[in-house]
């Protein structure tokens, strides 16, 4: 890197990107510096049994929908059924109505 180069810090996410005037581009980028979300350790592990058990629950309530799935589309089978008997016409179909 020659002297036409220079650095600049982000200053939302202090990365550093190096910056080529004669090219107006990015030469090099350097991520920022990881930033602790938690200052307590034992806050840290509570989050994360927290949303450990949103997850479980979350896995319950789909596994318990998936298991009634047959029953729910059982049930809207049989209600088309009924509907399309009581129906003394068939629906009109698009081409009809030329």
């Amino acid at each position: 890197m020659g002297k036409t180069t220079f650095t600049v810090e982000c200053p939302c996410c202090k990365a550093k990107l190096t910056l080529d005037p004669e090219l107006r581009a990015v030469l090099s980028h350097e991520p920022p510096p990881p930033t602790r979300t938690v200052d307590d350790l034992g806050a840290a592990f509570d989050r994360l049994r927290t949303k450990s058990a949103e997850r479980e629950q979350a896995f319950k309530d789909q596994l318990r929908a998936e298991g009634e799935k047959g029953k729910l589309l059982d049930r809207k089978f049989q209600e088309g059924l009924k509907r399309a008997k009581d129906s003394p016409d068939p629906p009109r179909r698009p081409y009809d109505y030329d």
